[in-house]
């Protein structure tokens, strides 16, 4: 009975429903999914050169996929996981000096990573001629 009494007065692990969801917590959570996500788009990446290696039929099927919009799709998603993992990298970078950790200052860099991923992704498939019509 002692037993019981003391585990009631221990603290209780936060949770969903103690937290209020803000946005590092986003920006955490996408940071493993991102970096789930770069290592399938290097699967496909290096399937893309095995097939190059592999003849012109090989290739063919890679290129039949990639060029239909459902490929398009997982492309751009490759190059926004790739540019929000890397702009995530140099917010740690920033933590791993001590600077940014008010609460503040973590949610707006938090908005900040998120649009430098949209934006560098749209950039990136623009400079590259990927966007019909929208050529530099």
């Amino acid at each position: 009975m002692a037993n019981q009494v003391e585990a009631d007065k221990r603290p209780l692990s936060p949770h969903l429903q103690v937290w209020k969801f803000h946005p590092t917590m986003l920006t955490s959570i996408l940071q493993r999914i991102t970096g789930v996500g770069n290592a399938l788009g290097l699967v496909l990446l290096v399937g893309w050169l095995f097939a190059i290696a592999s003849g012109s039929e090989v290739f063919e099927c890679f290129d039949v996929f990639f060029t239909s919009i459902f490929g398009k799709i997982i492309l751009f998603g490759f190059t926004v996981s790739i540019m929000f993992h890397w702009s995530q990298g140099i917010r740690f970078l920033f933590w791993d000096m001590g600077k940014g950790f008010s609460p503040k200052i973590a949610n707006i860099w938090s908005y900040v990573t998120l649009a430098f991923a949209l934006i560098g992704a749209v950039v990136i498939w623009v400079l590259a001629g990927l966007v019909p019509g929208l050529t530099v």
